[in-house]
């Protein structure tokens, strides 16, 4: 089993979600929201950081996915962004945690299938694929996105690694 930590990064609200996964099967474990809120830039980064490192020290994730940042139109928007994403990669590699990143459009194909999904249908399959009932809020949901990628992602490399030892040996 390998206990993974999905993080949709954010300068005002970052998503994260802790998923298991066991042989093709996904467990929720938690997920939520670090509020940076709108205050003074390095306090929010600070938060963010913060943030990261409980849900780390709580759950004790063995790897950590993160989404990539996206060329925004703004481009202040996306240094914030850029910078937001750094606090929380820290807060995860300060515990020695190996990090994957995922684009928007890789983790859109791995959940749903098409890289061109829209929001509605990526947090529908997010509650389907890890059985869960009610509404998430949005970054929540594509924290547990960022999961869910690196779950299939991972086991489709252990999958190849596994076939390719097979024929060579």
């Amino acid at each position: 089993m390998v206990r993974i930590l999905g993080i949709d990064p954010g300068s005002v609200t970052t998503g994260f979600a802790v998923i298991d996964a066991d042989k093709g099967r996904l467990t929720h474990v938690a997920s939520g929201c670090i509020a940076a809120g709108s205050g003074e830039f390095p306090a929010r980064l600070r938060t963010i950081f913060d943030g990261i490192s409980a849900v780390v020290e709580e759950h004790r994730p063995s790897e950590v996915a993160v989404e990539k940042v996206f060329v925004a139109r703004n481009a202040q928007s996306a240094l914030k962004l850029g910078q937001a994403r750094g606090a929380a990669i820290c807060g995860a590699v300060q515990a020695a945690l190996p990090v994957a990143e995922y684009s928007p459009t890789e983790i859109k194909q791995a959940v749903v299938g098409r890289g061109a999904a829209g929001k509605e249908q990526v947090q529908h399959m997010v509650g389907v694929l890890l059985s869960l009932r009610g509404a998430l809020q949005s970054d929540e949901a594509d924290a547990l996105a960022v999961a869910i990628c690196h779950a299939h992602t991972r086991a489709s490399a252990v999958a190849m690694a596994a076939r390719r030892a097979g024929r060579s040996a």
